[in-house]
Parts: C-alpha cells; sequence; structure tokens
C-alpha cells in the first residue's frame, strides 16, 4: 500500500467507481416512481456521515491507513453532495430552460441560479474540511476535495462558456434544464487557465511525491497526483474526441432516454 502506483491505481479505481455508482443510482431513479430522487438521497445519508466521521478520525495521525481513509472519506463526502446534485434535491431555485437568445451577465445569473444551492453546499463543505484538518498531521482529505471543487468550477464554466465537445447522455431527468446552458463551440480562455492551473497542481504533487520524507507522504502525494492528473484528463475530454462514456455505460440500465450528444460526464 506504500507503493505510489498502488495509490494511484486505487485512485483512479476510486474515482472510476465512485463516479459509476452514482450514475447508477441515478438512472435506477430515473426509471422510477417520482420520488425515487430523494429516497436515495435520503438514504445515502449515512454514507456520508461516515465520510465526515472518517475524515474526522484520520485527520489526527499520519498513517498510511489514515491516509486512505482520508481520500476515501472526500470522496463520500463528494459523492452524497453531487448524488444530491443529479438527483434533483439540491441544485438551485432556478429549474426552467435558458431562454433563447439571452446572453451576456443575464445568461450567466441565470445560470448560476440553476446551481446556486449545490455550489455554496460544496463550498460550506471544503470550508468544514479546512476547519477539521486545519493544523492536522493529515491533510490529505482537504487536498482532496479542493482539487475536485477547484476542477468542478473549471468544468462548468467551461461547459458555460464553450467546449467543441458536451457529452449529455447521463444529465438525468431532473436536471434536463440544464442542457439549454451548455454551449457547444470553439474553447474559451476558461479552457487553457483550468487545464493550466490543473496541470501545475498535478505536477507540484508529483514533485512532492519524488521527494516524500515518509512512505505515509509518499502515498498521500501519489493519491493526490492521480487525483489531478485524472481533473486535468477530464477536461481535455471535452475537447478530444474520445469515447470516454463508455467507461461507465456498459454498467447502467437502459432508459427510454436516449441522447446522441457526446462527451465530457458531469
Amino acid at each position: 500500500m506504500t507503493s505510489p502506483w498502488i495509490a494511484a491505481l486505487i485512485a483512479v479505481f476510486a474515482w472510476w467507481f465512485f463516479t459509476g455508482a452514482i450514475l447508477l443510482v441515478v438512472r435506477r431513479a430515473d426509471g422510477g416512481d417520482a420520488v425515487a430522487h430523494g429516497r436515495n438521497v435520503f438514504l445515502s445519508i449515512p454514507l456520508a456521515a461516515l465520510g465526515v466521521a472518517g475524515l474526522v478520525v484520520s485527520s489526527t495521525e499520519m498513517t498510511i491507513l489514515n491516509v486512505y481513509i482520508a481520500f476515501l472519506s472526500t470522496l463520500l463526502i463528494w459523492g452524497w453532495i453531487e448524488l444530491a446534485f443529479l438527483a434533483g434535491v439540491i441544485t438551485g431555485p432556478e429549474r426552467r430552460p435558458c431562454p433563447a437568445g439571452l446572453t451576456g451577465k443575464p445568461r450567466f445569473i441565470r445560470a448560476w441560479h440553476t446551481v446556486s444551492h449545490h455550489e455554496l453546499l460544496l463550498l460550506f463543505a471544503l470550508l468544514i474540511i479546512l476547519n477539521v484538518t486545519r493544523g492536522a498531521e493529515n491533510t490529505v482529505a482537504f487536498w482532496s476535495y479542493l482539487i475536485l471543487f477547484a476542477a468542478r468550477i473549471s468544468a462548468k464554466l467551461n461547459l458555460f462558456f464553450g467546449v467543441p465537445r458536451i457529452n449529455t447522455e447521463f444529465v438525468p431527468q431532473p436536471l434536463q434544464h440544464l442542457k439549454s446552458y451548455f454551449r457547444q463551440g470553439p474553447i474559451t480562455m476558461a479552457f487553457p487557465i483550468g487545464v493550466t492551473f490543473l496541470s501545475i497542481t498535478a505536477a507540484c504533487f508529483a514533485e512532492r511525491m519524488f521527494s516524500a520524507p515518509s512512505p505515509e507522504a509518499l502515498a498521500g502525494f501519489a493519491l493526490l497526483t492521480a487525483l489531478a492528473t485524472l481533473a486535468t484528463l477530464e477536461h481535455w475530454l471535452m475537447v478530444v474526441p474520445l469515447p470516454d462514456a463508455k467507461l461507465w455505460r456498459w454498467m447502467l440500465p437502459e432508459t427510454t432516454q436516449v441522447t446522441k450528444d457526446q462527451t465530457h460526464e458531469l
């Protein structure tokens, strides 16, 4: 477990598994009754609580076990918030499609209102994790969450301002209105800024990994390097024509919703 390669593989598998599990739950709810999405969010609260407990316990001491507990606890917390968003439970006050012809600042404000509650919850969770890990020996949870937070904001801005490839295949029924706020077209300055920031982040953690003073630090920086690299790759998938949706499509149940739009997964 101290090998950086094992840590990186665990990070990649956890990213794939958590994403697939959330998509599976959401897609099954799309084919269920009207309260299925809300019920799933409620029933998964213990997983979020487990993540919070793991975060608190793992922050007290820097050990190999605590490094992995911190990382997985962060994914549990992040995953629950994302499930609440995809389920349409915690999104924003605006749930109508974007009016045709709306541009500029009014379009941005309206788009913000579609996701504002979700973004504020993400920020609140970041502040909680910062408070728990401030001065702690183990800060893997904070840096993991910060990577996810920054990558999420960058991805949303790119979808709003414009990217060549937008995948709406996995957009659930409660969020169908969000597709009208996406813009498919040439990249804007938001893309190189986001990719550059994430690439530098991955490089910085990689440098720390190669100079890690202990096995625990080595595993922690390997997890963070892999996560930042995955976030960078996800951004490139909004530009490079690769069938990334196949990573999860095979494991999901069929639905009546058929979408031909291609590519970057939520």
